[in-house]
C-alpha cells in the first residue's frame, strides 16, 4: 500500500546560503498554492552550508532525505524539479540514486514532474515571459534605450540542455521585440574540445565585442543566487573584467528567475501535469 506522496521541490543545490533560503521561501509559497506540504530539498551540495547561516536549520539533500523517510515507512515521493531542462542530474544521476534506494526498499515509488521549460510545446512561453519581465524591469529601472541583451546560462556538456538556452533566446527575441536591439544566447563556461562548441559564444567572448560594447542586459538563465549568479560570483567577475577592458561597456544583470512571483504559478502547473506521470524506473 502506498503512503501519501511526500512532495519535494528540488533544486540542484548550492554552497551559498541564499540559494537554500530561496528554495525554502518558494516551497512555502508553493505549499499554499497547491494546498499540500512541499519540502525544500536540494539534490546535492547544500549540506555544506553552516546551519547558522540558515536560521539554525540544516539544509537537506535528496538521497539521505528519501532514505530517512523510507526508514519511517514512507514509500511514495513526488519531485517537482526546479530545473530549466533535463540536465544530467535529472536524466542520469537521479534515476541511479532511486534505483539504489529501491534495491533496499523495493516498494518505493518516485514520480518526477516536468521541468520548467517545455521544448515540445512551441506555444509555451511561461519561462521566457518571466525572463522578459525581469529584463524589462531592469531596462526601466536603469532607463536604458534599446540595449543589447544576452541570455546567459551556466554552460553544459549536453546538447539537449543547450537547446533550452537557444529555445528561450529565440522566444525572447519575439517577446522583447521593439524594446531591445537584439538577443543573443551565451554561456558562462564550457568544457574544452570541439564537441562542446555548441555552448559558444561564451559570455566573456561576447561582452566588449561587435555590438555588445555599450549597454548590455544579462537575462539570467539561473534559478537562484549561487556561486555563479550571486553577488560577487562568476558572472559578476566576467562582467567586471569585460568592463575594465572596454571603456564604453556597461552591463546590467536581470534579477534571477526565482525572484519573479509567476514562478509559483508555473511550478504549480508543472506539479499538476506530473501527477499522472509514471514512476522513475
Amino acid at each position: 500500500m502506498k503512503s501519501k506522496p511526500c512532495v519535494i521541490l528540488m533544486d540542484n543545490g548550492s554552497h551559498r546560503a541564499e540559494s537554500t533560503m530561496n528554495l525554502r521561501r518558494i516551497a512555502q509559497s508553493l505549499s499554499q498554492k497547491i494546498n499540500t506540504e512541499v519540502r525544500p530539498i536540494s539534490l546535492l551540495h547544500s549540506t555544506k552550508v553552516e546551519p547558522s547561516k540558515l536560521e539554525g536549520k540544516k539544509a537537506e539533500i535528496l538521497e539521505p532525505f528519501i532514505r530517512s523517510r523510507c526508514e519511517e515507512g514512507k514509500n511514495s515521493f513526488f519531485i517537482i524539479p526546479f530545473f530549466f531542462g533535463q540536465s544530467a542530474a535529472l536524466s542520469d544521476y537521479l534515476p541511479k540514486r532511486i534505483k539504489d534506494i529501491r534495491s533496499k526498499w523495493p516498494t518505493t515509488e518516485v514520480k518526477l514532474a516536468p521541468t520548467l521549460v517545455n521544448l515540445e510545446d512551441k506555444n509555451d512561453y511561461c519561462v521566457s515571459n518571466i525572463i522578459s519581465d525581469l529584463v524589462l524591469e531592469k531596462i526601466d529601472e536603469k532607463k536604458l534605450k534599446n540595449p543589447h541583451v544576452t541570455l546567459v546560462d551556466h554552460g553544459t556538456p549536453l546538447k539537449e540542455v543547450n537547446k533550452v538556452r537557444n529555445h528561450i533566446s529565440q522566444q525572447l527575441n519575439e517577446t522583447l521585440n521593439g524594446r531591445v536591439a537584439k538577443v543573443i544566447a551565451s554561456s558562462m563556461e564550457r568544457r574544452e574540445g570541439k564537441e562542446y562548441e555548441f555552448n559558444e559564444p561564451l559570455l566573456e567572448n561576447l561582452l566588449g565585442h561587435n555590438d555588445f560594447v555599450r549597454n548590455v542586459v544579462l537575462a539570467m538563465l539561473f534559478i537562484s543566487p549561487g556561486r555563479h549568479a550571486g553577488d560577487g560570483g562568476d558572472i559578476d567577475q566576467i562582467c567586471q573584467s569585460a568592463e575594465s577592458e572596454c571603456d564604453t561597456l556597461r552591463t546590467f544583470k536581470s534579477n534571477l528567475f526565482a525572484m519573479h512571483p509567476k514562478v509559483i504559478d508555473l511550478l504549480a502547473s508543472r506539479y499538476n501535469e506530473g501527477l499522472a506521470s509514471s514512476p522513475i524506473a
